[in-house]
Parts: structure tokens; sequence; C-alpha cells
């Protein structure tokens, strides 16, 4: 632990050692925000380094004896990629929290020295809004969360859904269609799907321990909708309950399931399911503008909100870690071919390591 003190403001950098003992208070600083997805509990930084081996950091920016700030980080360092700061992996909110824009820039002054000392390639901050630094120089910005507004209640949120989308519910409720709902026990159908999934993509999978470690740290307020067809897991979701918000991180669907609609079956019930526990917002995660996850976010009347992810660059480029650099065409084209066994053994330690 250490601190950097400016006149009566001072930035405490807390480590897994004395962090555990402040989360009920930086939670009570998060939850001040109004209508706050779950993805900014400091919680996370213990999934994460439970689930993903990662190093938890969080700055805390304290002034008159009240927490006015804070910026969790994930130190991720390999020697596959190297070494990076991260607000935060896996989700896809994180960022800096402050009362104003003053107490911002001093937490992000304090993340740079941090990322100096840490020798990291970059320090990436996950931001809806962006901030002005100077620091800051690179910025990505060509993803939009999706995000609806819930009614109160199901019926009118049925009734404002485009007809297409209602038949194509209808026709998952009348084929025999089963919604299971709950915790780690419904970990291994979530995972088979998931796995399958991210092995289409082309995509490293992450190991099971990442949702273990989700369940244990955030207990109650997260819980897996499973969709099954003749017995089998034929879709499946993680679904995060915030302030307000509620959020979906991970979910798939099985293509060879998709005449039976599993898919559509199972957002409705993610809806209806937020709408139940009162929640205000759903999001459906982020999304290329015009994209195809775009366009069936889209018609459930998600709206777009503006995702801005900003970087200090202190060695090589961006690009370097973007699945769609070229140089990873040919990897990606020969994960999709590979057993989905063994993927789930060799993809949680690539994926672990990719801020």
């Amino acid at each position: 632990m250490s601190s950097a003190i400016v006149g009566s403001r001072e930035v405490i950098v807390r480590d897994h050692r004395d962090l555990r003992r402040h989360l009920p208070r930086l939670r009570d600083y998060v939850a001040e925000g109004g209508l706050v997805p779950l993805s900014r509990d400091p919680a996370w930084l213990y999934v994460l380094q439970r689930g993903l081996g990662q190093v938890p950091i969080c700055l805390e920016l304290i002034e008159g004896g009240q927490t006015r700030g804070m910026l969790p980080l994930a130190y991720v360092k390999s020697f596959l990629f190297g070494k990076f700061l991260t607000s935060l992996p896996y989700l896809n909110y994180g960022g800096v929290l402050a009362d104003d824009p003053a107490r911002a820039a001093a937490l992000v002054d304090r993340a740079t020295e941090l990322a100096d000392e840490l020798d990291v390639r970059y320090l990436e901050l996950r931001q809806v809004e962006p901030l002005d630094h100077p620091s800051l120089l690179r910025r990505e910005g060509s993803k939009v969360h999706m995000r609806l507004d819930l009614p109160a209640s199901a019926e009118a949120l049925w009734s404002a859904l485009p007809a297409k989308v209602r038949n194509q519910v209808r026709k998952g409720q009348k084929g025999g269609l089963e919604i299971a709902w709950g915790g780690p026990e419904l970990l291994g159908d979530f995972y088979e799907v998931f796995s399958q999934n991210m092995r289409d993509l082309g995509t490293p999978v992450y190991g099971l321990g990442l949702f273990q470690a989700i369940f244990e740290e955030l207990a109650g307020k997260a819980e897996l909708c499973v969709v099954r067809s003749g017995g089998r897991a034929a879709a499946a979701a993680l679904l995060l309950h915030g302030w307000g918000v509620t959020e979906v991180p991970s979910a798939s669907s099985l293509r060879r399931f998709n005449p039976t609609c599993a898919n559509m079956l199972m957002y409705w019930s993610l809806l209806e399911r937020a709408i139940g526990r009162g929640q205000e917002v759903f999001d459906f995660g982020r999304s290329s503008p015009d994209g195809n996850t775009f366009q069936f976010k889209k018609q459930w009347g998600a709206s777009p909100m503006s995702a801005n992810w900003q970087y200090y660059v202190r060695s090589g480029s961006l690009t370097d870690m973007r699945p769609d650099n070229p140089r990873y065409r040919r990897m990606i084209r020969l994960w999709k071919r590979l057993p989905v066994g063994l993927t789930r053994w060799i993809g949680p330690p690539i994926v672990r390591a990719i801020p």
C-alpha cells in the first residue's frame, strides 16, 4: 500500500493485503452513482484475482476523511504478451469514478505513475464518458453499449416489441424448450454452451474458475439462465444485477438450435427477470454499430450509449492485442477447427494474459 498526498487530498494505492476490509466503503461509494452496473463493484478485483490470476489494485482518493474517487485496476502480466494495467478485464465497464474532473485527473495521474513504475505496455481505462487528461492520448470509441430502459411490467415491454420478435419468442415457448434459473449448480450446462460458442468464434475461452469466483464474490447478485431442448443445454447466459442495472456479460447459444428460437426465448426470459427484480435498465453489452449483434439488440428496443476506452500507451501499439489484427487471422481459423475439449484446456492460460 502506498499513497500520494496533494494538499488534503490523498490517493491511496490499495492491494490485496488491505483491500478486502475497505470493500464495503468502496461499494457504498459506487452505489451513490445512481443507476450503476454490477461491473463497477470493487469486489471484481478479487474475482479477477481468483479466476484469472491477475493482481488487484485499487486507487482510492480520500479527502476530508471521505472517499471522493476510486479507480480499480488489474495488473495483467505474462511472458506471452507482456504487462498491462486494465480497468477492468472481462468487463465492459471500468475506469475512474470521481466526484469531479479534478479528482478524476488526480486518480489518472497516479495511475500513469503506477504504469511507469510497473513498466507496463499500456494503461487501459474502460470509460463511458471520456476523460480530459494529457496522458490519455489514445481513445477507442468504435463500439457502443446497447441499453434498454425497462418498463414497470413485462406486459408493457411485450407490447412494445416488434411482431417478428414476439413471434420468435412464441415459437420458442411452444417448442418444448425448458428454462432453468440458478447459480453454481448450472455452471456445467452454462460452460458447455459458452465454451463451444467461443471455439466457434475462434476465441480462447475463459476458465470455469472465473465464473466460480463470480458466484463466490458476488453472491446473490449473479445468476445463470439455461435453456434446454430435449434435456440438452441449447443456450445459456450469465446475468448480473447491479444498482438499478442488469447486464449480461456472457451469453451464448448453439447454432444447431437456431431453428428452435432458443436464443430469442432466453433473451426474453432475461428481460422478464430484470423487470421482476425492479431493475430500470437492461444492458445488452457492447457492439459495433450496425453489426449483427447491434441489430440483434436493437430489435429488443435497445439504444446505443457511448463507450470510450482510453489509453496511456508506453510501448507497442494498441492494435497488437486486437483480435482483428491481420496477424491473428490464421490463428483464429485454426482455433475454430480445434476440438472443444482441447480449447477448454489451452484457452484459459492464454486468455488470462490478455487485458
